[in-house]
């Protein structure tokens, strides 16, 4: 039996790297031999009461930005276990760019690997010495991409020989079929709706195919970012919905903000026939949306944000310019009025998408983890 600890965001919180995180211990717990101890990272003390999650899960700690005894907490909850997962991403944890994370990695005893969401390649000083600093600390680091770990070596000195590539996990529903008649063809960006992820570029490029009519829409579906929320109110999903009617495209735009649970959105993603994530960031090295998307079969158009300049360039989709919806218009084009190319997108997708289902990404997780386990005892 291995004894994980983790650090992360997690449910209830609706975020990237809480999803991330449930469904790597939900692999790990489910292939047996394994449980798991969440400390939860929060801005502020949580209204959610420490639970047991399952018999092999459970919440052994919160960690509260500047909070001096939820950090104590924290670092002897991950030193029970017998290895710590850490998320990180500096949005998430207390201090100047998450810089409190650094504490964690100084006070663990035991084994730990890092998994970086983000590289960003123009850092400030502080940012580049925060993960300078995380890496040299972590005894593993994980990155999901090929560009992100040449980035690290390259741009951030740390040694090539612990920097480990695996993958974003995917649901295991994800292959799929498109289950609903072909009366339009739908375009689909999913997942939580915050500034940057470039929605209303998607909008004016529906504005540009106004000569396909009602046989293309355009559905953005998510609920605000709870951060987002908290600071701007719906704010921007209301700019959204005005552009649609600036631009005379409601009728052909949907921005939904339902929460769907897991069957609901495998449901969703069957229904779109290309999807577009036009994120206005330059740096994002991972995306769950976009692996999910690949694993499904979907064609993909997005901007050419790290990941998916990396995941695309076998031809599971099209990559395009920043905000810029002529571009967007002439891909979503090119996908939805040629069969050829679709199926095309549709057959690289499962190539690129092989091997990459939380299973077999868990059990990548854990054999790095004994290695480590094994060379600590040693």
């Amino acid at each position: 039996m291995v004894h994980f600890g983790f650090l992360s965001s997690y449910p209830p919180t609706r975020c990237g790297l809480a999803t991330f995180t449930e469904s790597l211990i939900s692999a790990l717990v489910s292939a047996g031999g394994a449980d798991a101890r969440i400390v939860r990272v929060f801005d502020a003390s949580p209204l959610q009461p420490m639970t047991m999650l399952g018999a092999h899960a459970a919440i052994a700690a919160d960690l509260i930005g500047g909070d001096r005894v939820s950090m104590a907490a924290t670092i002897g909850a991950l030193n029970s276990c017998e290895i710590a997962i850490i998320q990180h991403e500096y949005g998430i944890y207390g201090g100047p760019d998450g810089d409190e994370v650094v504490e964690v990695l100084q006070g663990l005893t035991v084994a730990s690997i890092v998994v970086l969401h983000t590289v960003l390649v123009d850092p400030t000083a502080h940012q580049r010495e925060i993960l300078r600093d995380v890496c040299q600390l972590a005894s593993e680091v994980v990155v999901m991409t090929e560009i992100a770990r040449d980035l690290l070596i390259a741009e951030y000195d740390v040694e090539a020989i612990k920097v480990n590539i695996i993958p974003h996990g995917v649901p295991e529903w994800a292959e799929t079929t498109a289950s609903r008649p072909h009366t339009t063809r739908r375009v689909l960006t999913w997942g939580l709706i915050s500034p940057g992820k470039g929605i209303e570029w998607g909008i004016r490029a529906m504005a540009q195919l106004g000569d396909l009519g009602r046989s293309i829409e355009y559905v953005a579906a998510g609920q605000t970012h709870p951060k987002v929320l908290a600071h701007s109110g719906e704010s921007y999903r209301e700019m959204l919905l005005d552009l649609a009617a600036e631009l005379d495209v409601e009728s052909v735009v949907t921005i939904d903000g339902r929460y769907r649970d897991r069957a609901e959105l495998a449901e969703l993603v069957r229904s779109a026939d290309v999807v577009l994530l036009p994120y206005e960031s330059r740096d994002q090295a991972t995306s769950g949306v976009l692996a999910e998307a690949v694993a499904a079969g979907i064609p993909v158009v997005a901007t050419e944000f790290p990941h998916a300049v990396e995941l695309l360039s076998g031809g599971a989709g099209l990559i395009v310019a920043h905000e810029d919806p002529a571009a967007i218009a002439a891909a979503l084009r090119r996908v939805l009025m040629g069969s050829g190319t679709a199926n095309a997108m549709r057959s690289a997708a499962r190539r690129d998408s092989a091997n990459t289902s939380w299973p077999v990404v868990a059990s990548k997780y854990r054999l790095l983890s004994e290695r480590l386990i094994a060379r600590a005892a040693a």
